[in-house]
């Protein structure tokens, strides 16, 4: 075998096993739990900004909201319905941040559908879904369903081919950067209400 042939299979050995670490079903994820501390992350928005977690945090509480991208239609509607209590929300001192493993001109069309005046962010490398464990492999078959009639284009929305998907969950961050309370289901079609996270903003 030619020296080039065993670079080009030893590289594809070491993408295929770096995609494959941490990876898991969508039933094999938790969510990061109620009382839990979470860590400080960085992203970039839908207008190019940098959002810092614990900067904002100096602004009160945050509503952060997993979502699995702007082909979700389950995903559009629980935007749009956020967008439509925000002031309520913000009434409450809070913000809404909502994460999705799309880049910028993708999370510029989950605005263009659903009217979405809060920061939609960026999660270059699933950090973010990681740091939640909300982070999954969809079956190669959902993929193909996404890409084909929903028009995901995952491959070229997301930082890399693994595809992996975040389980769409909100949880409301306290200013002490404690988790005060979650919506984890792992039936994307369970959404959380804005009647629950105005209670829990309370």
């Amino acid at each position: 075998m030619k020296l080039e042939s065993i670079i080009t299979l030893l590289l594809s050995i070491l993408i295929f096993t770096s995609l494959g670490q941490g990876s898991k079903k969508v039933s094999e994820t938790d969510g990061i739990g109620i009382g839990d501390t979470i860590s400080n992350f960085s992203a970039i928005d839908q207008h190019g900004e940098l959002f810092n977690l614990e900067t904002e945090l100096e602004k009160g509480p945050i509503v952060v909201i997993f979502y699995r991208g702007q082909w979700c239609p389950y995903c559009n509607k629980h935007l749009s319905q956020l967008q439509d209590s925000l002031e309520l929300i913000e009434s409450k001192g809070a913000q809404i941040i909502s994460i999705s493993p799309e880049n910028q001109e993708h999370l510029l069309e989950s605005v263009e559908k659903t009217g979405a005046e809060f920061r939609l962010l960026y999660d270059d490398g699933y950090v973010i879904s990681e740091l939640f464990d909300v982070l999954f492999d969809p079956r190669s078959g959902e993929v193909k369903k996404y890409n084909v009639f929903l028009g995901a284009d995952l491959k070229n929305a997301h930082s890399d081919f693994s595809n992996r998907l975040p389980v769409p969950a909100t949880f409301i961050i306290g200013t002490d950067m404690t988790i005060k309370w979650r919506h984890f289901d792992h039936n994307y079609k369970q959404r959380s209400s804005v009647k629950s996270i105005l209670e829990h903003l309370e």
